[in-house]
C-alpha cells in the first residue's frame, strides 16, 4: 500500500489518482455535499441534486460505499426504509468540499463573464 510520502497524482499509475478522480467526479461531489446535511434517503438525495438520473445515483452511492465514504443503512420496516450517510472518512471531505462549492458559488459571475469575453473575442477573430 501506498503511504502519503510515496503518493503522487500527476503519476498515472498511483493510487491517489483514482482516488482524486472519484472525488473530482461532479455526482460524488453533489452527493457528499448533500450528505454533509446529515443522512438521508435514496429519495431525498435524489429530489435535493437536481439533474442526477436514478440509475447514476445508484451507482454513484455504491461506489462511494465501496470506497469507504457513506455508510448505508437498511432499517426494518414496513416499507423497507434505506438511508445514507457518510462515514467518519467521508466526513473528512467536509472542509475541502465546502470551500469548492462556495469558491463555485462565489465566483460564479467572474466565471460567466470570461466566457461571455472569451466567445466575444473568438467571434471577432473568426
Amino acid at each position: 500500500m501506498e503511504t502519503s510520502a510515496q503518493a503522487n497524482v500527476l503519476d498515472q499509475n498511483c493510487g491517489s489518482r483514482q482516488a482524486l478522480d472519484r472525488l473530482a467526479d461532479k455526482w460524488t461531489c453533489l452527493i457528499v455535499y448533500a450528505l454533509l446535511q446529515g443522512p438521508q434517503r435514496h429519495s431525498q438525495l435524489k429530489r435535493s441534486i437536481e439533474g442526477i438520473s436514478q440509475k447514476m445515483l445508484t451507482q454513484t452511492l455504491r461506489s462511494l460505499e465501496a470506497d469507504g465514504l457513506v455508510d448505508r443503512t437498511v432499517v426494518n420496516a414496513v416499507p423497507l426504509n434505506v438511508s445514507y450517510l457518510l462515514t467518519p472518512l467521508g466526513q473528512s471531505l467536509s472542509g475541502p468540499l465546502e470551500a469548492i462549492c462556495q469558491w463555485a458559488m462565489d465566483h460564479l459571475g467572474d466565471l460567466q463573464t470570461a466566457r461571455e469575453l472569451s466567445t466575444s473575442q473568438e467571434m471577432k477573430g473568426a
